[in-house]
C-alpha cells in the first residue's frame, strides 16, 4: 500500500472536500439553470432529490467558458474526463446560442446568487474566509493549469461572497487540473482512470463513468487493458491497482501543498467556516448529498 509520502497529503484532501459543495454548487444553482434557460439552453433535464442536474451544452460552455470561446476539442482536453465524442456538439451547440462572455458572467452572477440565497449577503465568517482563500491562492502558478489560469485571468467579481466563491472556484480548478497532470502522467487514459476511481471508491465498475459519456464498448476496452496491466481483478482493484490509484491522489496532493503551506496553522479555521457552508447547501438541496469528494474519503 502506498503511503502519502508528504504530510500535507491528508490537509490537502480535507479542504478539497470541504470546498466542492461550496464552488461546486454553481453547477446545481437554480439561479444558473434560469439564467442559461434565458439564453437558450434547455435548462436542467432532471432533479435527484431535488438536487437540479445541470444541462450539458450549458455545463460544458459555462464552466469552459474561462478558457474563451474556445472548440470542443480544447473544452474535452481541458475537462480530462468527459468522451470528447459528447463534448464537441455539445460545445459547438453552446456557440451557436451564446458567447463565451456573456455565460461566463451569468455562471458568476449564479455561482454568488445561489451562496446568497442559501447562505445569506453575509454569513459567518465571511471575511475571514476571504482572507485565507486568498492567501491559499496567491502563491499558485498557472503552468499547466487551464481552468486556474482562465479564472485567475478573469480576476475576482469584487464582492465579497462573490470573491469568496471565486477564489474556492480557483482552488477547486487547480486541483483539478493537477489531479489531471498526475493521472496523465502515470499513463492512464479518460476512460481507465474512470474505472480505476470507481473501484477506488468501492463503486461497482462502469457506475459513476457513465456519467462522463463513454460507450459500454469504450469502457469493455479499458477494463481488458487494466486487467492485462494486473490493476484490475474480477472487478475490483488489485493490490499493485489500489497502490498506483492512490500513487495519483498522492501526486496531486503534492501539487497542492502550496495551499497547505499557505494557510499553515489556519487551515482548520479555514475548515470551521467551509464545512458549515457546505452542509448548509448540500441541505438546501444546492449540491448532492454525496459528491466525489464524499466517495473519496475513506472515512466514510
Amino acid at each position: 500500500m502506498v503511503v502519502p509520502s508528504t504530510s500535507t497529503a491528508p490537509s490537502a484532501r480535507q479542504l478539497a472536500g470541504a470546498l466542492e459543495p461550496v464552488a461546486g454548487q454553481v453547477y446545481f444553482a437554480r439561479e444558473a439553470h434560469e439564467a442559461y434557460a434565458g439564453l437558450g439552453f434547455a435548462g436542467s433535464p432532471r432533479s435527484t432529490r431535488g438536487v437540479q442536474a445541470p444541462d450539458g451544452p450549458a455545463y460544458f460552455t459555462s464552466r469552459g467558458s474561462v478558457l474563451g470561446q474556445v472548440p470542443g476539442e480544447v473544452v474535452a482536453a481541458a475537462f480530462g474526463v468527459f468522451n470528447p465524442q459528447a463534448v464537441v456538439p455539445a460545445v459547438a451547440h453552446g456557440w451557436s446560442i451564446t458567447d463565451a462572455a456573456t455565460i461566463c458572467a451569468a455562471r458568476t452572477r449564479a455561482g454568488t446568487a445561489q451562496l446568497a440565497r442559501i447562505l445569506g449577503e453575509r454569513p459567518e465568517g465571511l471575511e475571514r474566509a476571504r482572507t485565507l482563500l486568498q492567501r491559499a491562492v496567491e502563491p499558485l502558478r498557472p503552468e499547466g493549469k487551464a481552468l486556474f489560469a482562465g479564472l485567475l485571468a478573469l480576476g475576482l467579481p469584487g464582492d465579497p461572497l462573490g470573491d469568496v466563491w471565486r477564489l474556492a472556484d480557483l482552488l477547486r480548478e487547480f486541483r483539478g487540473d493537477a489531479h489531471i497532470a498526475a493521472w496523465t502522467s502515470a499513463g492512464f487514459d479518460a476512460t481507465e482512470i474512470g474505472l480505476l476511481t470507481e473501484a477506488y471508491w468501492g463503486l461497482p465498475l462502469r457506475t459513476y463513468v457513465r456519467t462522463r459519456a463513454w460507450t459500454p464498448e469504450q469502457l469493455e476496452a479499458a477494463e481488458e487493458r487494466l486487467v492485462a496491466r494486473g490493476l484490475l481483478a474480477d472487478g475490483t482493484l488489485t493490490e499493485l491497482g489500489r497502490d498506483e490509484r492512490e500513487a495519483v491522489e498522492v501526486a496531486t496532493d503534492r501539487m497542492c501543498a502550496p495551499i497547505v503551506r499557505a494557510l499553515g496553522d489556519d487551515l482548520p479555521d479555514l475548515l470551521d467556516v467551509l464545512l458549515p457552508w457546505g452542509k448548509a447547501v448540500r441541505a438546501a438541496a444546492g449540491y448532492p448529498a454525496a459528491g466525489p469528494h464524499d466517495l473519496a474519503d475513506p472515512s466514510r
